[in-house]
């Protein structure tokens, strides 16, 4: 279930009208495509211009075909123009596509139809970037995953619920005229909903539009690779399109043929798929909780790979042909799949949720339209590549639909691995992520004071070996942690710590605290957060030491915000000093509960060292 905070958003007039707006958007797209698709593969040869495979495969061509053409154009003009305002234009001229498309439905013309289904795909081209850009001006950066995480709930619901609308309308009395009005009602009620979205100011006003697609495809692109972190993202989403696309387009035929179903059989996969993917977006909130933590990232690629795979591998190898929708579902030896299903849903919707949120936050607020927009290119190139990989793997090499299912796991497995080498943040806050949570009942209070963006020092009382691990897990962000040389450069883990962003010092080498203070200087001057424990050694009493005169030296090169913050419950732990030495003897506590409190920031010019003692020894209190 959506956590309170989550669902408070569905009550507010900055989220809610955008909400059903871009609902209602998916919504129709997919009730006029699957219409229109249903009525050419019913329709007799004589009506329809071509043959009804061309017809179906064009259809798909056309309507993908505007993401290319329009998307960097459709970003300029987002980041240009005010949002709410671009948002109900756009909206106005679904109403009047669909207007046109309901004289093609009555009047079965079905070439007009088809060059409408491209003038939807360029109403949506066109919706896409000002779509995710809105969210960062409208919701506080705490909020930024929860909303995403309702969008792509609402996105794939809108997806489910439309196709499934598409099949009654289909087969509805006097069909042609119920698809005629519905596609005009839900677009008004999606304009009339974007009547109701707060102003979102132009992120660069300033900015020249000229009708040069290609030029600005080739610029939004280039903008998309400049931020690291912002690219990654791209390529990750725009692979999760690839195996969406792929699943969804092999699930009619895969439940046919492997799993003996009927088009109600169809439906119900796609609603467990759908459903799942609900599901592990509210699920990647709860366990964020509210925080953007790409650690989660790494969790749902697994969860892609290992559920695809034991879904293809729980496929019956005998079925009888089911008479009925009812005695497909009762069937127990189906039910692996189904459950597999649902969870490969799922893991989907713990993978996109932070790398969208993350995108946003990242990218730059007057190029945030533009990376979105490059995004969509990105997604239709993949989405292509996904059609390619099925024609080649079922057409050429006659693979079987489930085989296809197994290389698409195993190529996951490939790709996650490509992406967590090139971003290893993504690998080391998920092992981080899994070693606290399994040792710890943590709880955090006030780490709202951690700054979303911009450099920061952190000091902390140092208790046990495991601080910097529970202080990491904690943080939205990666925190670099200033260490005793000996222990950043200890064999077995040198490797995972330079990779963790720790910054190596030794008090006895002059060489290496000169060293040490430039990487400090440098990482915050490029806006990181670095923490340093000023005790300079663990504490061997459960008490506090005199904080060392580091932070007086560190704020005097960099000038930045410092925040206390406090570590309660480690005291007596196996990696602390209580036994006279850490890691003595065996261990006597296993899921102890543990605090960690962050305070108000402390501007630098009031941060001495006995200033911030103070701090972080009232955060403490008596807790140890």
């Amino acid at each position: 279930m959506p956590n309170t905070k989550t669902a408070s958003l569905l009550s507010e007039r900055r989220f809610m009208p955008y909400f059903v707006t871009q609902f209602f958007g998916a919504f129709n797209d997919n009730i006029f495509k699957n219409v229109l698709l249903l009525f050419v593969a019913f329709a007799g040869p004589q009506v329809l211009p071509i043959s009804s495979n061309l017809f179906i495969n064009l259809a798909a061509g056309l309507f993908i075909l505007p993401f290319f053409l329009f998307s960097a154009s459709a970003g300029v003009l987002a980041d240009k123009y005010e949002k709410s305002w671009f948002i109900r234009k756009v909206k106005l001229a679904e109403i009047g596509i669909m207007c046109l498309g309901a004289i093609g439905f009555v009047t079965e013309s079905y070439g007009i139809l088809l060059l409408l289904l491209f003038l939807m795909g360029t109403q949506s081209a066109f919706f896409g970037p000002v779509k995710y850009a809105l969210l960062p001006q409208q919701l506080k950066p705490n909020e930024l995953l929860s909303g995403n995480a309702l969008v792509e709930t609402g996105t794939f619901l809108a997806i489910l619920l439309g196709t499934l609308g598409a099949g009654i309308i289909a087969s509805a009395e006097h069909a042609k005229y119920v698809a005629a009005g519905s596609v005009i009602l839900f677009a008004i009620a999606g304009y009339i909903s974007s009547r109701s979205i707060p102003e979102a100011p132009a992120a660069d006003p300033e900015l020249k539009f000229r009708w040069q697609p290609v030029k600005q495809t080739k610029q939004t692109l280039k903008i998309a690779h400049q931020d690291r972190i912002v690219f990654q993202s791209i390529m990750a989403i725009s692979w999760f399109w690839f195996l969406g696309a792929a699943y969804l387009t092999q699930f009619p035929n895969f439940t046919k043929i492997h799993l003996m179903g009927n088009e109600a059989a169809v439906s119900f996969l796609l609603a467990l798929f759908s459903v799942g993917i609900a599901l592990g977006s509210m699920l990647c909130d709860k366990m964020s909780k509210n925080r953007i933590d790409v650690g989660i990232v790494p969790i749902g690629s697994i969860g892609i790979t290992i559920f695809g795979a034991l879904m293809a591998f729980s496929v019956p190898e005998a079925l009888p042909q089911f008479e009925s929708f009812s005695e497909f579902i009762s069937y127990s030896a189906l039910w692996p799949v189904f459950g597999y299903l649902l969870a490969l849903g799922a893991s989907g919707g713990l993978f996109i949720v932070p790398l969208y949120a993350l995108m946003q936050q990242e990218a730059k607020p007057n190029e945030r339209a533009r990376v979105i927009a490059a995004l969509n290119i990105y997604n239709s190139l993949f989405m292509v590549g996904s059609a390619v990989l099925g024609i080649v793997g079922l057409s050429i090499l006659e693979l079987t639909i489930v085989e296809l299912f197994i290389i698409l796991s195993a190529l996951n497995f490939l790709m996650a691995t490509y992406l967590f080498l090139q971003a290893p943040i993504f690998v080391v806050r998920f092992l981080i992520w899994i070693l606290t949570t399994i040792m710890y009942r943590i709880s955090h209070k006030n780490l709202h004071h951690l700054p979303e963006k911009g450099g920061a020092l952190i000091v902390c009382n140092h208790v046990s070996y495991m601080d910097a691990l529970v202080m990491s897990a904690a943080s939205p962000r990666l925190i670099r942690f200033v260490m005793e040389e000996d222990y950043a450069n200890y064999k077995p883990v040198r490797r995972f710590l330079k990779r963790a962003g720790v910054i190596p010092i030794s008090a006895k080498r002059k060489g290496s605290i000169r060293r040490a203070f430039g990487e400090i200087e440098q990482a915050l001057a490029e806006g990181e957060i670095v923490c340093i424990f000023p005790e300079g050694r663990l504490t061997a009493d459960g008490e506090m030491n005199e904080f060392m005169r580091g932070i007086d030296l560190v704020l005097k090169r960099s000038p930045v915000p410092v925040i206390p913050m406090a570590l309660k419950g480690l005291w007596g732990s196996y990696f602390s000093r209580h036994k006279g030495r850490a890691c003595k003897g065996f261990p006597t506590r296993f899921r102890a509960k543990l605090e960690l409190e962050a305070g108000d920031p402390v501007q630098p010019e009031n941060a001495t060292s006995q200033a911030m003692f103070d701090k972080v020894a009232q955060l403490r209190g008596d807790y140890r």
